[in-house]
């Protein structure tokens, strides 16, 4: 079947625009994303390989067998035909294993490092790893770690998203055989089995067997952090609801505002409350505290019956209907809008389209830890290429979402150590109890995605790159990030593996405007949720005006001065200049629904 043009929307027969500006294929056919194909489910006749991929899919964790087959052989062919690097390799495991067994048999040795575990790998922390035989066990693991991944990552030849596949997988595979996860291997464990008599294995098998029964039921997870409860309580009110949002309204605490409202656009991958978690590291609250009249987008979580919502609908139901909505309750000429993650990608669209449009409601915008450009998107980009996509797409295209565990499953793989295994070894062998805080219980709360939309997503942004080539096509029509011309703040996250903050950087070359660009210490999350008083807290910001010359990131963060503390109030100072001066705030709407409303609590 020929591919419909990205630049142009569908003239084929039997398509026809729908309300929100998008088209559709009729005739029953399953929409595949942007460019790609189309699954043809006319007359009850569905595609074979359809069905076979979504069953595979149960049986792999969604992970396309095919690309993890054309990753190694990628690999071990271009190994098979490298000589000198087959000799590297024999030479430093040959090196290898004659300095670990010296230091085996060298009593002098005890305590000394061969080889230094990585800063985040937190598996051989404890004292007891420093004694023999257990720091030569660990040094022999982390030798053979090493190992492992010079032999997959410096091959020549390999296409690099290949070549960080197979590390990724070695890794993963190397992680399940660490010394750290034995009973017999690891002496913190024997330490704990002696103290207790055997009782933290009997309790953590006793645990086990609770956690695969729910698992197995599919019994959701008790979190003591709820929402409209210990968390997301600042007062507010549902002032708008559509079909895909909730439009929440934060009450002021004071006689008067700052004229100019903020909308805050979060990513539907997640629930809201990541920036109204408690009440002592609620942005939102200290947003309102400050003077802003916040607005929130609260998504639906979607369910089957959703499948055929796109980026338009999210774009023109979610923010487009939200500033409609806020000029009509305010009164306001400007608002300035905030999005967060995969939010603040939305926001860039929909400011692009609107400038595009010479709609000029929008007074500043605000990404946070939002990418623009996806040609280097993170440790996600391991799960996504054309073979993968298409296979996750058949899951979907079965279940009509891309259900919560399915993303889980994903970010626990990405960090395993910390999400997997070690949260084994302190539920299942150390007989230690679940240290859940807000943002944890917040972390599990996670959100399904429509077919269609995140179809649309990972075509369009992560495969093709169409936003940041001015490809993406919004209501129609392509849209440029370089039409953007209100001032913009970014701000980036240091240990950042899901928008990694040099990718969030390229805001600056792909749009002509004055740029603030933060970077924060801290990851995805952790770094945005940054209260004043958090320990261990800095900053960089710096200024980057339309006509200024470029600087690449790496000089970037090595001129700018760092600061100490919270990045929370340099962003309100920033917001300062864009708020306009103090009013009254907005009338009360009467017969609303308190915050957080309904959506943020369907399951």
């Amino acid at each position: 079947m020929p591919r419909a043009s990205a630049m142009a929307p569908d003239t084929r027969p039997n398509a026809r625009p729908d309300a929100a500006g998008s088209t559709r294929r009729l005739e029953g056919s399953a929409w595949l994303g942007g460019t790609h194909r189309h699954a043809r489910v006319a007359g009850g006749q569905v595609h074979a390989d359809l069905v076979l991929w979504a069953w595979l899919g149960r049986l792999t964790g969604n992970l396309s067998p095919a690309a993890l087959a054309m990753a190694w052989f990628d690999w071990a062919s271009h190994l098979m035909m490298s000589p000198d690097k087959q000799h590297e390799l024999a030479t430093d495991a040959t090196l290898g294993w004659q300095r670990w067994l010296q230091y085996l048999v060298t009593p002098a040795a005890d305590g000394a490092d061969l080889v230094r575990p990585l800063a985040q790998d937190k598996r051989f922390v404890d004292p007891a790893w420093n004694t023999s035989p257990w720091h030569q066990l660990s040094q022999g693991f982390l030798l053979s770690q090493q190992w492992w991944h010079r032999a997959t990552s410096t091959v020549r030849g390999v296409a690099p998203h290949h070549a960080d596949v197979v590390t990724f997988v070695a890794r993963q595979m190397l992680d399940c055989v660490a010394p750290s996860n034995f009973v017999t291997t690891n002496p913190v464990v024997q330490r704990a089995v002696l103290a207790s008599g055997g009782m933290n294995l009997a309790n953590g098998a006793a645990r086990a067997w609770r956690d695969v029964q729910s698992l197995l039921a599919g019994t959701p997870r008790v979190v003591n952090f709820r929402p409209g409860r210990e968390v997301a309580v600042t007062p507010g009110k549902v002032v708008m609801q559509n079909r895909l949002i909730e439009l929440l309204r934060y009450d002021p605490v004071g006689p008067d505002v700052h004229e100019v409202p903020l909308l805050i656009v979060p990513a539907w991958i997640m629930k809201f409350y990541i920036l109204d978690l408690s009440p002592h590291n609620s942005l939102v609250r200290y947003l309102v505290e400050r003077g802003h009249t916040v607005y929130m987008v609260s998504w639906k979580n979607p369910q089957a019956e959703d499948r055929d919502l796109t980026m338009d609908d999210y774009r023109q139901l979610g923010i487009t209907a939200a500033l409609d909505a806020i000029v009509a309750q305010t009164g306001a000429s400007k608002i300035n809008a905030a999005g967060y993650c995969l939010g603040g990608t939305l926001l860039a669209i929909a400011a692009a389209a609107m400038a595009r449009d010479h709609d000029r409601r929008l007074a500043s915008i605000s990404l946070l830890a939002a990418q623009v450009d996806f040609t280097e998107p993170g440790e996600l980009s391991l799960f996504i290429d054309d073979s993968q996509v298409s296979f996750l797409e058949a899951a979907m295209w079965q279940q009509g979402y891309l259900d919560t565990r399915q993303m889980a499953g994903a970010f626990q793989l990405l960090r395993s150590n910390d999400l997997i295994w070690s949260r084994r070894l302190r539920h299942y062998l150390l007989d230690l109890p679940e240290q859940e805080s807000d943002l944890m219980s917040w972390n599990a709360d996670a959100t399904r995605m429509p077919y269609r939309m995140h179809a649309e997503y990972l075509h369009r942004l992560f495969l093709r790159n169409s936003l940041a080539s001015s490809r993406y096509v919004a209501g129609g029509h392509p849209v440029s990030l370089s039409d953007i011309d209100v001032p913009i703040c970014a701000v980036g996250t240091l240990t950042d593996h899901v928008a990694p903050w040099r990718s969030v950087y390229k805001i600056i070359p792909l749009t002509d405007t004055e740029i603030t660009f933060i970077l924060t210490s801290g990851g995805h999350n952790a770094g945005v949720v940054a209260p004043p008083g958090s320990p261990n807290r800095s900053y960089q910001i710096a200024v980057h005006r339309h006509d200024d010359p470029y600087i690449d990131p790496d000089r970037w963060l090595a001129r700018v001065p760092q600061l100490e503390g919270s990045w929370w109030p340099a962003w309100d100072q920033w917001l300062l200049r864009h708020a306009g001066k103090h009013v009254a705030p907005p009338a009360p709407i009467p017969h609303t629904a308190p915050a957080p409303g309904d959506y943020v609590l369907q399951q």
